[in-house]
């Protein structure tokens, strides 16, 4: 059986997000915020530092070192495009964190350069 992709859309993890992590290029921001969703569900941090714009990437990321949320469900509120290298993504995204249910509401910018997008902030909403 293939597994289904941990951003929630209904295809398998190779057929949807695990294709930008092998090194396709995400069409939209909101691909890349899926894609992104799934990395730190899947503890890819490379990924992760890899798609962070470089003018707000941190140094370094540990997304493997316990204890870690584990990620249960992504909700996408809306994504809009300002112009073709600017866009935005509202989303929800859920885990639990020693047990506890929590919760990340964030409107993230994105910006395209050399044709591909890159995650540059959010602000929580």
């Amino acid at each position: 059986m293939k597994s289904p992709c941990p951003c929630g859309l209904p295809a398998t993890y190779s057929a949807c997000c695990g294709r930008y992590h092998a090194g396709a290029a995400a069409p939209t921001p909101e691909a890349l915020m899926r894609s992104r969703y799934s990395a730190f569900a899947l503890g890819l941090g490379d990924y992760l530092l890899a798609s962070w714009h470089a003018s707000t990437r941190p140094a370094d990321l540990d997304v493997i070192t316990p204890p870690q949320p584990k990620w249960i469900g992504l909700q996408i509120l809306g994504a809009a495009l300002q112009d073709e290298s600017h866009g935005t993504v509202h989303f929800i995204a859920r885990c639990r964190v020693g047990g506890r249910a929590e919760r990340l509401e964030e409107i993230s910018r994105f910006v395209r350069e050399e044709g591909r997008w890159y995650y540059v902030d959010g602000a929580i909403a």
